[in-house]
């Protein structure tokens, strides 16, 4: 029995040697790897919860990959890796560690220098983050989390509250969040910044 799913507007499809690194082999639909992932998710967002982090350890590769490997470990093999595949949306994966160097380094200098407001610069790197599509999966839900700890251990200010979802379900709250995207994709990131904040 293999993962045979339907997937929604925005979501990556992932590549046979991607599905063969889920380690509960009881998951067939996509609402089964939801619940599995929701409740990985969950652990993860108790860490940064009970966890102070240091700003400068925040905006680093390694960072990012933790925080996606407490995020999807006990669901995927290759949780915390970067992908090694083309995808519909990301850029080419051989480019993707020189790129999020790349954003690394524009978000350390818009806090440093206070280019944004904390919110635009938070959102500003979540959507960066998301474009570049680092890993096989949960890119979306991890970079929203980013956003949340950028806004929280950088700034001390409370975290977005995204509308009280997790974007998973194609209803009419992930097509906003899409249309803010795809705003964001044209260079208007106030869109994304309101929906966050709703």
């Amino acid at each position: 029995m293999g993962l045979d799913f339907q997937y929604k507007d925005g979501q990556t499809p992932l590549e046979d040697e991607e599905k063969d690194g889920l380690k509960i082999k009881s998951i067939t639909t996509h609402g089964e790897l939801d619940e599995f992932e929701q409740l990985n998710i969950e652990k993860a967002v108790e860490w940064t919860i009970h966890t102070s982090f240091k700003p400068r350890n925040i905006l680093t590769e390694k960072f990012i990959k933790d925080l996606h490997k407490r995020m999807y470990s006990d669901v995927w093999k290759w949780a915390g890796e970067f992908r090694r595949t083309e995808k519909n949306i990301g850029i080419p994966w051989t480019k993707i560690g020189l790129e999020l160097k790349n954003l690394l380094d524009d978000t350390n200098f818009w806090v440093e220098n206070k280019s944004y407001p904390p919110e635009e610069i938070a959102i500003r790197f979540k959507h960066r983050l998301v474009s570049i599509h680092c890993f096989p999966n949960g890119n979306g839900r991890h970079s929203r989390i980013m956003a949340d700890i950028i806004m929280e251990s950088i700034f001390g200010h409370e975290i977005f509250s995204w509308h009280q979802s997790n974007m998973v379900k194609a209803n009419s709250i992930r097509k906003e969040y899409i249309l803010a995207l795809k705003e964001a994709d044209q260079g208007n990131i106030k869109p994304l910044i309101e929906f966050a904040k709703g």
